[in-house]
């Protein structure tokens, strides 16, 4: 399934690979207690968080200052970086949050993707 993103460039991530990332990150955060996993939309193909995490653990590029902040709310120790204004690369972030969501699936099991899909899906029901 990881075959149907977009590849790193010597560690490098398109802005489309960027943006999906943004897009698991926000979804993981809207994550409830006993929910599925949350998917993200890829050329209309539904992927589950986890693959986007997992595919940008080799991403060295720094994320931008908007997202750092959904990675670092979930820490039990302050997050620390090692440049200026603490700078967090994708790669760290990848790798913080695939263990999140693994925690979270352990907890609470994977649910059924369809099922989750099938809360956004446009109703077929016509009312009159």
């Amino acid at each position: 399934m990881t075959n149907l993103l977009p590849a790193l460039h010597e560690g490098h991530a398109s802005i489309i690979l960027q943006n999906l990332f943004r897009d698991a990150l926000e979804a993981y955060d809207d994550w409830g207690e006993g929910m599925p996993e949350p998917v993200v939309s890829f050329e209309g193909k539904l992927l589950p968080i986890r693959v986007v995490f997992d595919w940008m653990k080799r991403c060295t590029d720094i994320m931008p200052a908007n997202m750092i902040g959904i990675v670092t709310d979930r820490l039990s120790k302050p997050w620390i970086g090692d440049g200026p204004l603490d700078k967090m690369t994708f790669s760290t972030a990848a790798r913080v949050m695939s263990v999140l969501t693994k925690r979270q699936l352990r907890r609470y099991g994977s649910g059924s993707i369809e099922v989750f899909a099938e809360r956004f899906k446009p109703s077929l029901r016509v009312d009159v």
